[in-house]
């Protein structure tokens, strides 16, 4: 798979997550938001959070669960990511990371790609 296509299938999971959470009363705040720090793939917040989102697209967990790819030095990009966003757009809500494991064996195809999401993962 080349990068356009792996980028595009990467933008396919994201809004597949981002659609379920829509669904479940959160509001996207923001999707592929860059900064010098990295990209937070999804923002999300509801009246309690603001939910700093990290989707992981698998074709399935065979070799491992897609969660596993957020090791220690993506979370730390995260987190300064997510201070900078904080500093830029300043809230009362409690902030969260959460991973959204996105499995689809066929691809953009799938048509009911499973969505494991993990609260608080971090």
């Amino acid at each position: 798979m080349n990068g356009d296509a792996a980028r595009l299938l990467g933008r396919w999971g994201e809004a597949v997550a981002a659609e379920d959470l829509r669904r479940k009363g959160w509001r996207l705040v923001a999707a592929g938001w860059q900064c010098r720090f990295g990209e937070i793939d999804l923002i999300a917040e509801n009246s309690k959070y603001i939910t700093f989102i990290e989707v992981k697209l698998r074709k399935n967990a065979d070799f491992a669960p897609a969660r596993a790819a957020v090791d220690r030095r993506k979370q730390e990009r995260l987190r300064t990511s997510a201070e900078l966003y904080l500093s830029q757009h300043p809230t009362d809500l409690q902030p969260r990371f959460d991973v959204a494991e996105v499995y689809a064996p066929d691809g953009i195809a799938t048509r009911a790609p499973e969505i494991i999401y993990i609260e608080d993962a971090f």
